[in-house]
């Protein structure tokens, strides 16, 4: 499904003197993978070798071929970094498809809003990176149960969801870490937010807009009925959120990690995965936590 997103191209540049740089081979073992994102903030590119992929759309093509025009290219397997050509929504895709080479993710911009990219320029593409700032991102965990007995599991670098699917609403029990905090929740959903997701779904049902260094997550309810007055909690990042359908039979609902979804739910529990990683690379004068920040006081 995201190969039709995705045409794969990629750009090497060649330094003088430059020699020995890891080969990004499919057979690639973890701990080689992690050593090339070993450090937050830092990075060392003095001759990276990047791939590009784009959304399809035809300003993310053009911009392909400009690139293609300028550099030489290589696959994502055999790259440094990946240039992910798009709008916010390909990145996410880009981000999943592309977790297990844990290759630094620059994008630039050819969608519209563009929270996670760059502004989109050709020219000084290496410089960029090498001068990029990187912000490490560890997905949530999804494990949900179904009517049928099926045990689904899913990332999320922005959301959990977990909503009604039908005209009535969702009764819903919630617990955190073993304790029961909500008995009942008569609510349309209910979703746990990444800091990067929490300026996304989880922004439009009025939850709060949590800064990256915060090691929060928000636990935000989706058109809420009963509790009356509660508008949901910021949780510890090592918290353990389990949601209960109380009426699996009448009220059915889905669970949805980023755009994965899984239908007839009767169970879900959520955790941060601190095992799997992803950095994204940003301009300095563009930074993510600044446009995170800057989205507390936005108009």
């Amino acid at each position: 499904m995201l190969a039709q997103f995705s045409v794969v191209l990629a750009l090497t540049i060649s330094c003088r003197g430059v020699q020995n740089v890891t080969s990004g081979a499919s057979g690639e073992d973890e701990a080689s993978a992690m050593a090339k994102t070993d450090s937050v903030g830092k990075h060392s590119f003095s001759s990276p070798r990047i791939a590009c992929v784009d959304s399809g759309s035809e300003r993310a093509r053009t911009s392909r071929d400009e690139l293609a025009g300028l550099y030489e290219l290589v696959a994502p397997e055999e790259s440094d970094v990946i240039v992910a050509l798009g709008g916010d929504g390909f990145v996410l895709h880009v981000v999943h498809q592309y977790l297990h080479l844990r290759r630094p993710i620059f994008g630039m911009n050819c969608g519209t809003v563009g929270f996670l990219l760059n502004v989109y320029r050709s020219d000084t593409l290496i410089e960029r990176i090498r001068a990029a700032q990187e912000v490490t991102l560890h997905p949530l965990r999804m494990t949900a149960k179904t009517m049928d007995g099926k045990v689904e599991e899913s990332l999320a670098f922005n959301e959990v969801s977990i909503l009604r699917r039908t005209r009535q609403q969702a009764n819903v029990r919630i617990s955190v870490d073993g304790i029961v905090r909500i008995a009942l929740l008569a609510a349309d959903g209910v979703m746990v937010a990444t800091p990067t997701g929490s300026t996304a779904y989880n922004l439009s049902a009025r939850g709060p807009v949590i800064p990256l260094e915060s090691n929060l997550l928000a636990l935000t309810p989706v058109s809420p009925f009963r509790p009356r007055h509660w508008r949901g909690a910021l949780l510890s990042h090592t918290s353990v959120i389990e949601f209960e359908n109380l009426d699996p039979h009448k009220r059915p609902l889905s669970a949805s990690a980023d755009f994965k979804e899984f239908f007839d739910i009767v169970s879900v529990k959520v955790l941060e995965d601190r095992s799997k990683l992803v950095k994204l690379l940003f301009d300095p004068d563009h930074s993510l936590e600044e446009r995170v920040r800057a989205e507390q006081f936005a108009s």
